[in-house]
């Protein structure tokens, strides 16, 4: 009996386990709000304009370490 109506249940319910779920995240559901701060953020960076970079007053010398015996 036990064996007989597992295998109802799982016939009944094999076409929904087969079936992909449709369920997206939160960030691909439109966001009025969000789209409008992305907007304000990527006007304000267009209209300033970028940051020099300031070149090092000496180069770069890597750091020699000395080896010590163990």
């Amino acid at each position: 009996m036990r064996i007989a109506s597992l295998v109802v249940i799982v016939t009944a319910f094999s076409p929904v386990m087969i079936v992909p779920a449709k369920a997206v995240p939160p960030t691909v559901t439109p966001s009025p709000g969000y789209e409008a701060r992305l907007a304000e953020q990527r006007r304000a960076a267009q209209a300033r304009p970028p940051a020099e970079i300031s070149k090092p007053s000496r180069p770069h010398r890597p750091v020699v370490r000395k080896r010590t015996s163990k």
